[in-house]
């Protein structure tokens, strides 16, 4: 089931941005966001980084959790318009993207636009729909397009997809392929608050919802603009291929079946430059790449049998991997430094 909120509005001029107002509007989100989702900062943080970069997210988690929540409060800080598909076995691709409808008076068809026509779409329960109407993401995810009939569509700017599943109940759901996976930018866990930031959820929400009480603090427009600067953020020859090597090491291990894409580089080269632009600096550092890998690349991975049977996992893997390759040293310091690698 579909449920849209308002009609897309025409983009307005985007501002200009430099690093110190990127980490200025960057902060501002997450805290306005941070009024309704408590106790959660470092998964706000990873939404809003899979948005500038344009990609998208999978929220994995019990239900509950405030994946739906997270959503709705990402899209009301930056005046965004959002829409909602809750997933079910007789959800239809049409239902997702739109259909041509006949116009009686003119004995005419035209294209009615379908939910995935807005900034962010939360896509509830992915594993419900059916890998007919999960595949009619599939373009709408890369391309930034619907094409229907011959005719293409383009998506509104920002776009981003925030779909969610839950590891229980799986009696008659459809697990998403590995290529589906491949296409999300970040993969995370929201988890339960600890007990403090329960109480304040309990506090901000004793009257009525938080979410209704939420305004907006920014707008598309300086998103659109925050994208725009990422794409300009150094990334040091040193820092790329150490991407392109921790990269080429998950194809290599002898306990992945499946290793990293070269989209999941590019993604990393993405997400890396936002959380740059996120601290106020204009160059990507190694630290930016670390902090990211696991909500990165993890999910790209997949063990092979041998490994499942000695309960290796892919995070471990990953550190395993992480050991071997030396960090380049010095980047971002003034020009004409030396770069040094340690292991």
């Amino acid at each position: 089931m579909a449920t849209p909120t308002r009609a897309l509005r025409p983009a307005k001029p985007a501002p200009r941005m430099d690093a110190a107002a990127f980490q200025q509007a960057f902060e501002r989100i997450v805290a306005n966001a941070s009024l309704v989702i408590k106790g959660k900062e470092s998964a706000l943080r990873l939404v809003l980084t899979a948005m500038i970069a344009d990609g998208h997210c999978l929220l994995e988690d019990m239900p509950g959790t405030g994946k739906t929540m997270m959503a709705r409060a990402l899209s009301t800080s930056i005046d965004a318009v959002s829409n909602r598909i809750q997933c079910t076995p007789d959800l239809l691709p049409s239902d997702v993207t739109g259909a041509p409808v006949l116009d009686t008076r003119t004995a005419t068809f035209s294209f009615r636009q379908g939910p995935v026509f807005a900034n962010v779409l939360l896509v509830d329960e992915i594993n419900r729909a059916t890998p007919k109407t999960q595949s009619a993401l599939l373009e709408a995810m890369q391309e930034r397009n619907v094409t229907l009939d011959g005719t293409t569509h383009k998506l509104p700017t920002p776009f981003l997809i925030l779909a969610t599943q839950n590891p229980v109940e799986q009696a008659g759901t459809f697990p998403l392929p590995e290529a589906q996976l491949d296409r999300f930018l970040i993969k995370l866990s929201v988890g339960y608050p600890d007990r403090e930031a329960e109480g304040q959820l309990l506090d901000a929400n004793s009257s009525t919802e938080a979410i209704t009480r939420l305004g907006g603090v920014s707008s598309t427009a300086e998103v659109v603009a925050m994208q725009e600067f990422c794409q300009d953020v150094e990334l040091p020859e040193p820092v790329k291929m150490y991407i392109v090597d921790v990269c080429q090491a998950t194809r290599t291990d002898p306990s992945l079946l499946m290793g990293a894409s070269s989209r999941a580089s590019i993604a990393l080269v993405k997400a890396s430059r936002v959380r740059a632009a996120s601290q106020g600096r204009d160059v990507v550092l190694p630290d930016d790449v670390r902090a990211l890998l696991s909500a990165v690349i993890e999910h790209r991975l997949i063990l092979t049998p041998d490994a499942q049977l000695r309960d290796e996992t892919v995070k471990a893997v990953l550190d395993r991997i992480l050991t071997r390759i030396p960090v380049p040293l010095g980047v971002g310091e003034s020009t004409g430094s030396s770069l040094r690698k340690v292991t």
